[in-house]
Formats: structure tokens, sequence, C-alpha cells
């Protein structure tokens, strides 16, 4: 017989019910009048709040975020919604050496990182994705340690349904946010190609002499490269005439001149020649 113990009954005058039905509506409902400013955006998820201030001056960019902070911190305390302090984090997105004045909340400094992680998305500085492609490469090693059993050679299972364990189970992994970590360096892509021409060959039990173009063929898989642009352009049709304007503006690329040789999230819903008509228009 299982022993338990009950704490004692409390009122709840705060917040929504977990875990049922009505809770996400419920929640939105609860947090509908989430106070905004005209100098800084806001997105939230569920309760991961995410806020950005954009300028040329780090100065005015951090003046604008703690602003913003001060509105929210009497906004919480009214609503009773405590903050965890310690996922807090404050970080710069710039390519310059410079990084903005530290803010802070409930009079506690929050913490400057060089990368965070939102919604599954490890983003640091400069957006180099170095850091997600990196968790993305350890998250699969660990996975094919444990499926070795299943995709190894001494596995049973035909190379159909090993194929299928491979699109079901590894393949969600890096194609997680495909849209945006897909402008990433070329040499950063071919880290993931390298693991994914790995498990094909597992798969296929293929000798060394067999090309990596012969497997991607053979098993009907298309490269890495070729994988993030087709998710990109499903991606775009979806945004194409979106009832949300604010979606549907994520479909056009921004008004600004390019400083960097890197694509853009929005290069990989075009064509190679149409990318390089917009650079070189956008240079003139």
């Amino acid at each position: 017989m299982t022993h338990r113990d009950y704490s004692q009954c409390h009122q709840i005058r705060s917040g929504v019910p977990q875990g049922s039905v009505l809770g996400p509506l419920l929640y939105l409902i609860y947090t509908a009048d989430l106070p905004t400013t005209t100098k800084t955006k806001v997105a939230t998820f569920v309760d991961d709040t995410a806020i950005l201030a954009t300028s040329n001056d780090p100065i005015i960019a951090s003046e604008n975020l703690q602003q913003h902070l001060n509105l929210l911190q009497h906004w919480f305390h009214n609503w009773q919604i405590n903050i965890n302090q310690n996922k807090s984090v404050h970080i710069t997105f710039t390519t310059r050496r410079i990084v903005c004045p530290q803010v802070s909340i409930n009079n506690i400094p929050i913490p400057v990182k060089n990368e965070v992680k939102y919604l599954g998305l490890h983003l640091d500085q400069k957006l180099t994705w170095h850091k997600h492609i990196k968790t993305k490469r350890q998250q699969i090693n660990l996975k094919l340690k444990e499926m070795s059993w299943l995709l190894g050679q001494k596995s049973k299972l035909s190379m159909n349904n090993k194929l299928l364990l491979y699109k079901c189970i590894i393949k969600p992994i890096w194609t997680y946010g495909i849209q945006l970590r897909g402008c990433a360096k070329p040499s950063r892509t071919k880290i993931i190609q390298r693991i994914q021409s790995k498990i094909l060959r597992a798969v296929a039990d293929a000798p060394w002499y067999v090309s990596n173009l012969t497997l991607h063929n053979d098993l009907q898989t298309p490269f890495v490269s070729d994988e993030i642009r087709r998710l990109s352009r499903l991606y775009s049709a979806r945004l194409d005439g979106h009832s949300n304007k604010l979606i549907a503006a994520l479909n056009t690329p921004p008004k600004v001149p390019r400083r960097l040789k890197g694509q853009w999230p929005t290069d990989l819903h075009e064509t190679a020649e149409d990318t390089a008509n917009n650079i070189n228009h956008l240079q003139d």
C-alpha cells in the first residue's frame, strides 16, 4: 500500500489551472493587456516572453528596453505574476564589438550573456548559429547511440524501415527552425550533411566506394541544402496571403542595405538567380 502526503488547502487568488482544456485560452485572456510600447517589440509564446529594442546607439536601445521593463514590473505586481529571474537573459545582437548597458527588473540586474536559448533555438550575438548547430549535432549523436541496435549493421529491420526511423525521429532534430537556421554559412550546414551521409551509409550498409550522391539518389533522400530550400518555400507559401498581416509580413525581405555576405531567411524562399538579382539591386 502506497503512503501519500497531502498539503493543506489554499485559496488560489490568481493564475489559471495548468493542464486543463481551458487553460491556454484563460491564460491568453489573463495576459491580454500586457503592456507594450512604440519603441519595443514583444514576442510571447505561452509564458515565454521576449522584448526587442533596436537602435544604432546601444545606450538608447537599453533605455527603451528599461522603460518597457518598468511598465512590466508594475503590471506583474498588480496581477501577482512572478518572474523567473534565473531564466531571464539580456543579449545584444550586433556585428560590432559593443554591448548594450545592463538592464534590470525588480531592481535585480538581468544577466548579460553572449548566447541565449529561445523556443528551442540557440541564438548567439552575431546569429552565426554555431551554438545551435553544435547542440543539434550532439543531440543527433546521442539519438544515434540510443538507436544503434535499430540502425546498425546487426539490426534485422529492412532498409526501408531504417530509413523511415531516420526521417521520423532523427531528421526532425535538425529540421526544426530550419526556416531561420538555414541561412547559416555553408560550412555549418555541411556539419549536418556529413551526419546525414553517415546515417544513410549505415542504413544501406553501403561500402566505402559508393558515393554520397549515389546514396542520396538511391534512397530518394535530398541533400541538406536542398531540403532547407524546400522547407523554406513551403513555409513561404503558408505565409503568403495569411489573414494575419504581421505573419504575412514575414514573407517580405527587409528594406535595408546588406552589410554582410551571408544569406537572409527570405533568400531561402527564392531561387539562386533571384537572390543574386536582389543583392545587386540593393547594392546599386
